[in-house]
């Protein structure tokens, strides 16, 4: 008698009539939307008391069409704040919110403050140490940016800079990738990362940027003041940034792929540069 495995009496479905493949669909959904809600905020007066109480927000997500009213004063607000607002398709917020009543608006929570530049100096001089700088170009993968600040925590960073824009933020991935590592890393958020080298630089600071047809990461002396620049994970480090930097470095590559995953090559850089130091 030939044997049937699909279930203990030849079916495919449980005691309550669903079959596995509904059960592990449902399950699936249900962990895909657990994950997009834990760190939205939701619906105007929500998102109005998250503004007013100064709760670090990612992003500020608006359904098209809906820029008029209270909307246009949340945005106003947010945007005085400093907080990106970015216009998005209701469909898509309907499945962020988890089906939940939006009113055309949502935020996206940081799971930690952003610190400011000047915290990440602070953290190097507690320390008694030369500061130690991971700058990102939109790198905009959140699970890039999680291992990122994982490695960063381990290696002795004092602190990464990310842009406003066209980047991963402090979200719930993020947090997640981390294994815990972003409650121990500065985190600063700028403006413009062309002009933060350029304030790095006058503060003595020596700004590489990672990209092909450098220095070879492991010859160099890191013995100074610090900070490393890992470009977009498709583009790499932007023209305008690369042109700031005061010099190139590259890993050596062996293999028939001339590219490493950008939280790879950081991690690879950011140990080159503790070992250096440890001599």
């Amino acid at each position: 008698m030939k044997k049937d495995y699909s279930g203990r009496n030849g079916s495919s479905e449980k005691k309550d009539g669903t079959s596995y493949a509904e059960k592990n669909r449902r399950k699936s959904e249900n962990k895909n939307h657990n994950e997009a809600h834990s760190d939205v905020i939701i619906g105007r007066n929500c998102v109005r008391e998250a503004l007013r109480s100064g709760r670090a927000i990612e992003r500020l997500l608006v359904a098209s069409g809906s820029a008029g009213g209270s909307v246009r004063e949340l945005t106003a607000a947010a945007k005085e704040k400093g907080i990106p607002v970015k216009e998005t398709d209701m469909k898509k917020l309907d499945f962020l919110c988890g089906g939940t009543a939006h009113q055309g608006i949502a935020a996206i929570a940081a799971v930690k403050e952003y610190c400011s530049v000047d915290d990440i100096f602070q953290c190097a001089e507690e320390r008694g140490e030369k500061p130690f700088i991971v700058i990102l170009d939109e790198v905009e993968d959140p699970h890039n940016l999680g291992a990122v600040i994982r490695t960063a925590e381990c290696t002795g960073v004092h602190g990464i800079i990310i842009p406003k824009r066209r980047s991963a933020g402090l979200g719930y991935t993020v947090g997640k990738s981390s294994a815990g590592a972003v409650e121990y890393v500065n985190v600063a958020r700028v403006t413009n990362i062309s002009s933060t080298i350029e304030n790095l630089k006058e503060r003595g600071v020596w700004v590489f940027g990672t990209d092909m047809d450098g220095s070879d990461s492991s010859d160099m002396d890191f013995d100074m003041p610090v900070a490393i620049v890992i470009g977009n994970e498709g583009k790499g480090i932007g023209r305008l940034v690369r042109d700031k930097c005061d010099g190139i470095i590259s890993l050596p590559m062996k293999g028939k792929i001339n590219s490493l995953n950008a939280s790879v090559a950081a991690g690879v850089v950011m140990y080159d540069i503790l070992r250096n130091r440890n001599k």
